[in-house]
């Protein structure tokens, strides 16, 4: 059997109505996956161990980070927590483990918990650095902030943090019209800009936009030739 190629996995991802419903600006008629190219494109150049992802409807964030680590030459596993609180979707192992696999993605862990039940967890407490955190879990700012700083004493000096659906304050009926509530991260993503040690930047597209955070603070300063290990590159 010829290996997939990656405009193969693109259809097939595409073909899967629930994965262009998510709000990343997917458009299936010319197998555009919208800020998933982003998801893609930052795993493969920055090359992490080790991705997290809170939060997803059908689960195309997982996925594009889970395949861009998959494709890299140094692997990388995907860690991605979901208490399946929207409907049953993530609740069974078994099911959750073979859908990812009919995509062709095999490096993803699911954690059914809140990260707040997850922090609690052994397997919090002994992991090791990350390098991209995907937060899309309850968009409320107060959840935002417990997602960011749990995982942000982890993240990598080169390490991305990213907000899904933080430009946009509207209310949210995931849950069930008796369940809506108030999408406030934009509130949290304005305290993050306020910050003179953090590099924040918006993207307006997708459904409600996303939000990119990098820390200018420790070795983050240190000249970029000095990162990349090129000597010779001190003197330019």
């Amino acid at each position: 059997m010829l290996q997939e190629t990656f405009t193969d996995w693109i259809a097939r991802v595409i073909e899967q109505p629930r994965l262009l419903l998510s709000g990343h600006g997917q458009r299936a008629e010319d197998r555009n996956l919208g800020l998933g190219w982003l998801y893609y494109s930052l795993g493969r150049v920055m090359r992490p161990r080790r991705a997290v992802v809170i939060g997803s409807w059908r689960g195309f964030a997982p996925l594009m980070f889970g395949k861009a680590l998959q494709d890299n030459l140094e692997g990388g596993e995907v860690i991605f927590i979901d208490p399946s609180l929207v409907d049953d979707f993530w609740k069974h192992k078994a099911e959750v483990d073979a859908y990812f696999r009919g995509l062709g993605v095999e490096n993803i862990r699911h954690f059914r918990m809140t990260t707040q039940e997850f922090v609690a967890s052994p397997d919090y407490q002994s992991m090791e650095e990350v390098g991209i955190v995907f937060i899309d879990g309850r968009h409320t700012q107060e959840q935002a902030k417990f997602d960011y700083d749990s995982f942000k004493p982890l993240l990598a000096e080169r390490g991305v943090v990213m907000l899904h659906d933080s430009m946009v304050v509207r209310d949210d009926k995931v849950y069930g019209a008796d369940k809506a509530y108030t999408m406030t991260v934009k509130y949290f993503v304005d305290q993050l800009k306020q910050d003179p040690s953090l590099q924040v930047f918006d993207l307006p597209f997708g459904a409600s936009g996303l939000t990119l955070v990098r820390s200018l603070a420790g070795e983050a300063t240190r000249p970029l030739n000095e990162w990349l290990g090129d000597p010779g590159l001190a003197k330019l």
